[in-house]
């Protein structure tokens, strides 16, 4: 694979192919994680550094959009191969990282521990000395490769993103939403909705945080969910228009005995309906089935939404 800007695009294998995207950013022989996926990612992360001719003392830095298990779960298991990397991640997210009881107990919780090992594998912890914890506005330098990294609250509460001003682009973990290479129209244009997923999702902060991001006028969104897009003034509009779409349907949910299944068929269709009028070169069917998980997870985080505006 040919680094653009120092940068590698790596599939991390989770779920499916070309799902989940973790980087590596290469700078005068050193190197950056940003994102990490999942224990099993592990060896495709390495063999990626060796892509790129760098070994894991090579390594300076693992990056944490947020800790998230399909971006963070394999970071414990990943700096054990890393000897001289500091694991950077938000102050909200580094008590996990440090110690992952809680968040192993409560993704454990949602999926079993059977489906948790097959998935996600072990959840290793980070020694505390190892971890820098990133405030709005620190700035971290690969090889004199200066990366900024902000607060970006409203998908979750410990959410960051890094801006790299050699190639004029963000990596937003699942801030600016989620964009599958499949969905891209005929003329290679990405397709692009929001991730509500369980359980900080906070409407009026997401939109701030996608604005911020669009204020820099950037030549491109690095996305977990997956890989580079360009064209991101049109899907950071796509964004806005969708979570109010979402929130109100949401809001025409709620109170009603089957909450859950009203808002999977509404945000399926509006999913498929905006899909359709983008030329996504997919069926009905097709759309409904590749984005179900992501359906179901949103409906969950609006749902968790609603109920915490109702107190």
């Amino acid at each position: 694979m040919k680094p653009t800007h120092g940068i590698v695009a790596i599939d991390t294998g989770f779920h499916r192919p070309s799902f989940d995207a973790a980087y590596l950013m290469v700078e005068n022989g050193r190197g950056a994680f940003i994102d990490c996926g999942t224990q099993h990612s592990v060896p495709a992360m390495l063999a990626a550094l060796a892509g790129q001719g760098l070994s894991p003392a090579q390594v300076d830095w693992l990056i944490l959009t947020h800790v998230h298990l399909d971006h963070a779960g394999g970071a414990g298991a990943l700096m054990r191969e890393l000897p001289n990397a500091v694991l950077a991640v938000h102050p909200r997210g580094a008590p996990h990282m440090i110690d992952p009881a809680r968040l192993v107990a409560g993704a454990t919780a949602v999926y079993g521990e059977e489906e948790m090992a097959r998935s996600y594998g072990e959840i290793v912890p980070v020694a505390a000395e190892r971890v820098r914890v990133l405030a709005d506005g620190n700035v971290i330098e690969l090889a004199g490769r200066p990366l900024l990294c902000i607060d970006t609250p409203g998908h979750a509460r410990h959410h960051l993103c890094v801006w790299d001003e050699r190639s004029r682009s963000w990596f937003t973990g699942d801030t600016f939403g989620l964009s599958y290479r499949e969905f891209d129209n005929a003329d290679g244009a990405p397709f692009v909705i929001p991730t509500t997923t369980p359980v900080q999702f906070e409407p009026e902060p997401l939109k701030a945080s996608i604005r911020k991001l669009l204020a820099r006028a950037p030549e491109a969104m690095h996305l977990t969910h997956y890989a580079r897009v360009g064209d991101v003034a049109r899907l950071g509009d796509d964004l806005i228009v969708q979570i109010d779409a979402i929130v109100a349907l949401a809001r025409a949910a709620h109170g009603k005995d089957d909450r859950h299944a009203r808002l999977v068929e509404s945000l399926t269709q509006l999913f498929v309906t905006r899909a359709r009028a983008h030329g996504a070169p997919l069926d009905d069917a097709e759309v409904a089935g590749l984005l179900a998980m992501d359906i179901e997870l949103n409906a969950q985080g609006l749902e968790v939404w609603l109920d915490r505006e109702a107190v």
